[in-house]
């Protein structure tokens, strides 16, 4: 099963209506799965092609699919939340940079917080069940550019 049909399956098992609007803004997230899309992104997106879809119906949709733990709200402190897919479990397995200057955000994986984790959970007596890490600074081309 794709991706798409993945999605509406959850949507469906919910019951939830899978509008032909929440179609739209589904394909147009999975056509920029590698961005990190504010709502007024998607937004920009759609209307291109279907000048009918408001705003609202995109927030609506977003949050949507965020409560049925298919998107992740990212806050990166730009004043606007992004969202990306979530894994299969609903989790989070990797880290954004964010660059001050220019406001790219570059994805890595490296995961050196599971030993963390595992100790904050023993002592804490918590049980941890995702977390999210940003650093903030300049990335490469901007650091190139405050030399020049």
């Amino acid at each position: 099963m794709d991706r798409f049909q993945d999605i509406c399956s959850r949507i469906h098992k919910k019951e939830y209506k899978l509008t032909p609007q929440r179609q739209v803004i589904l394909r147009a997230l999975l056509a920029n799965d590698e961005e990190h899309l504010s709502a007024e992104d998607v937004y920009g997106i759609v209307k291109q092609k279907n000048p009918e879809i408001g705003l609202a119906t995109v927030y609506r949709t977003l949050e949507l699919l965020a409560d049925l733990d298919v998107l992740l709200k990212m806050d990166f402190g730009d004043g606007r939340l992004r969202y990306e897919f979530a894994d299969d479990d609903g989790t989070h397995h990797h880290h954004h940079l964010i660059c001050n200057s220019c406001g790219i955000v570059q994805e890595f994986e490296d995961d050196l917080l599971e030993s963390l984790e595992q100790t904050i959970q023993k002592k804490n007596n918590f049980k941890i069940e995702d977390h999210q890490l940003k650093f903030f600074g300049l990335c490469e081309e901007c650091q190139k550019e405050a030399r020049d």
